[in-house]
């Protein structure tokens, strides 16, 4: 019998957001910068996805590196975004990071909120 451990999927960092990460830090000139997405109660469908810039890191944080840049969630925002890819748009809409997340059970038109 083998016993099998819970390994929490990883979040994946789109090669598109990461050249996009690059650019935008390349741009900055602060090396130290990183994509931080977190989760945050509200909108119009109960959790909402936000996007910074930061230059920390917490020791329990996650990080994910794709092509030379760094995407950072914290613990709590990483327990609602385990899964999820994180890409970057272009579109009639404009350009925006997307979050395609498989643990939403609604999202809201605009795709920036979602429930559980």
């Amino acid at each position: 019998m083998s016993v099998e451990s819970f390994i929490p999927t990883p979040l994946v960092f789109t090669q598109g957001a990461a050249s996009k990460v690059k650019n935008l830090v390349d741009e900055e000139g602060n090396p130290r910068l990183k994509l931080r997405v977190f989760v945050t109660g509200g909108g119009c469908s109960g959790f909402q996805y936000g996007f910074t810039f930061d230059e920390d890191v917490a020791d329990d944080d996650t990080i994910v590196e794709c092509g030379g840049a760094s995407l950072v969630v914290d613990p709590m925002s990483f327990q609602y975004l385990a899964g999820s890819e994180v890409d970057y748009q272009e579109g009639l809409e404009g350009s925006r990071f997307v979050i395609k997340n498989p643990n939403a059970a609604t999202t809201c038109g605009c795709g920036q909120s979602f429930s559980i």
